[in-house]
């Protein structure tokens, strides 16, 4: 699935959470809601893929916090079901939402975890499962992504954002701790350290096989903030147009092995079997 730089530069409205407020209940400003905007068009766009047949869904958000996803994806007619371990940021998820007009009955916010996920969502009620940025804080990923498995419904789909090792080997080196990119190069969770505050990162076949093992077909996978962690804020904040032209450029290499490589991220859809 190759994403357009056409897509890329839609209205904040069009492209979803990327020009949604940041922080708990509050106003983003203009330059960091464009910072937001350009990390995320991508990510964006590949879940409006899935959601785009009009069709109200069952949407499962592992870990959505605040609701940068789960909030506009209940504006766009579905039902959200938000599982998160920290009390703050279901409390701020469920301004966010009473803020934007989003009815109770769209969006469920429950305090809990991947580990636990059974506890709160019943097996095979799911269409689409977010798991954005929980894997590498997961103590057993492999056991988690059976459990993403065992909610969706046959034909469900899941959205996985993952912290890629090759981009933590590059921001450590380029910082100057050289020391902790051979870590991350070699330790086989890529963690650069003991003050390392993720549990593993991974690369795209570790990622694909990980999906695979969990009985999930690989359809499509985007490397996701290319370039947005390196070119310094600074420079998208100076110039009101340079959050669409970098948004353009990211997703015109999300799909490009080359750049993935050294995304900061690794997104990927993976469907269930629909027999």
């Amino acid at each position: 699935m190759a994403d357009s730089a056409a897509s890329a530069t839609a209205t904040p409205a069009a492209q979803g959470p990327e020009g949604a407020a940041a922080g708990p209940g509050g106003s983003a400003g203009p330059a960091a809601a464009r910072r937001a905007q350009a990390r995320t068009a991508v990510l964006w766009q590949a879940v409006r893929t899935v959601l785009d047949d009009s069709a109200p869904r069952d949407v499962l958000d592992v870990g959505g916090g605040t609701g940068g996803f789960a909030v506009p994806i209940a504006e766009l007619g579905h039902r959200v079901t938000v599982v998160d371990p920290s009390p703050d940021a279901l409390a701020a998820l469920e301004r966010r939402a009473a803020e934007s007009g989003v009815p109770k009955e769209a969006l469920r916010a429950v305090q809990g975890d991947l580990a636990g996920l059974l506890e709160h969502v019943e097996p095979a009620s799911v269409d689409l499962v977010l798991c954005h940025g929980v894997l590498e804080m997961a103590d057993d990923p492999a056991a988690g992504l059976a459990t993403v498995a065992d909610v969706l419904r046959p034909g469900g789909v899941v959205s996985v954002l993952a912290a890629n090792r090759a981009a933590a080997v590059v921001a450590r080196a380029l910082g100057g701790h050289f020391a902790e990119a051979r870590r991350a190069l070699a330790d086989p969770t890529g963690r650069f350290g003991p003050q390392d505050p993720l549990a593993a990162r991974f690369d795209e076949e570790q990622l694909t096989r990980l999906l695979g093992d969990a009985g999930l077909v690989v359809q499509s996978v985007h490397g996701v903030r290319v370039f947005t962690d390196l070119v310094p804020g600074a420079l998208v904040d100076a110039d009101p147009q340079a959050a669409s032209d970098l948004a353009a450029l990211e997703a015109a290499v999300a799909d490009r092995p080359e750049f993935r490589a050294v995304a900061g991220r690794l997104h990927v859809l993976a469907r269930k079997s629909a027999a």
